[in-house]
């Protein structure tokens, strides 16, 4: 049998699917280098990310007794926080395993939602592994966050919205990229588009692997990153699959340009943005996002940051743009 893989057809679908259980994000206007650009904020989506899309697709297909028995996700907070508030409108019962050093606002607005968390040593411990064992203990349905057609494919209606805002197809769209759903999903939604995907530092696993042409893991050991939403150390073919063939291509920022890009949000675009959510940004800031059109669009993908964090990156770039 051959396997299922997502398409556009299913990102259309998908949109269709969840309009009217997710918002509608702005697409923000960036006077850049004399370029009027365009920034998609899925920070201002509800749970602070593009995550409910996916979520919400995938739950919405779920039947009366898969429902009933419950959903496992395992997640570093954002799709957490997507499954809990999609299982929570649904009536589902949901259990995400979280990573015991998860920022605080993303565990706390997880628990909010009335999911149950179970923690977990992001450094000794297999997220995948223990979600599995929960998954079959308990009967319920495993919601991964991005190796998953329905994910894919949910996470592609911000895609269908942005070309539906800025009136067809843009040249280029610039995406944070972990796991890579929400960039193939919007690859899948704009064919005509060229697709970038921004990774940390040390972790760009996905350029290497669409360099590749298969998945690269990350090199170990892994540099710190505060881009939590974004440490996945191997990507999924399917979504390799719908980037590769999309002619995709990767970039890499670091941590002080994505501190620089997270105020520059703040400051002109009067949005918050997380670490993880700010890397496309990042690289347009920092002159790696080559020649840039008023048809290119920057997506910011999430704004769930701790506060004090914010507080100090924030105080330290103004204090740096004061010397």
């Amino acid at each position: 049998m051959t396997e299922r893989k997502p398409s556009p057809e299913g990102v259309e679908a998908a949109a269709k699917r969840v309009a009217g259980h997710v918002v509608m994000t702005p697409l923000l206007p960036l006077e850049w280098r004399g370029v009027r650009l365009w920034v998609k904020a899925e920070c201002l989506q509800e749970g602070g990310s593009f995550k409910l899309r996916g979520a919400t697709n995938r739950l919405l297909l779920l039947g009366e007794a898969e429902r009933r028995r419950g959903v496992v996700a395992f997640s570093s907070g954002n799709h957490g926080q997507g499954v809990a508030i999609a299982a929570r409108r649904l009536g589902i019962p949901a259990t995400i395993v979280m990573p015991s050093d998860a920022p605080a606002v993303k565990r706390d607005a997880t628990l909010a939602a009335g999911a149950e968390i179970v923690p977990y040593d992001r450094a000794t411990q297999s997220r995948e592994e223990i979600a599995g064992r929960l998954a079959e203990a308990r009967g319920a349905v495993l919601v991964p966050s991005f190796d998953d057609v329905d994910i894919i494919e949910g996470q592609g209606s911000a895609g269908i919205e942005l070309r539906d805002q800025l009136g067809g197809p843009p040249d280029r769209v610039l995406i944070p990229c972990g796991g890579g759903g929400l960039s193939a999903g919007v690859a899948l939604a704009l064919p005509e588009s060229h697709i970038v995907t921004v990774e940390p530092e040390g972790w760009d696993d996905m350029a290497r692997s669409i360099e590749a042409g298969e998945p690269v893991p990350v090199i170990e050991p892994a540099q710190p990153t505060r881009c939590d939403a974004l440490q996945t150390k191997l990507v999924s073919p399917l979504t390799l699959g719908a980037l590769r063939d999309s002619g995709a291509s990767g970039l890499w920022v670091s941590e002080a340009e994505i501190e620089t890009a997270m105020a520059f949000a703040a400051r002109h675009l009067r949005i918050v943005a997380e670490p993880g959510g700010a890397v496309a940004l990042a690289a347009l800031l920092a002159g790696k996002a080559g020649v840039v059109t008023e048809r290119t669009v920057v997506l910011v993908s999430g704004g769930n940051v701790d506060p004090e964090l914010y507080a100090a990156i924030l105080g330290a770039q103004a204090a740096e743009a004061e010397r």
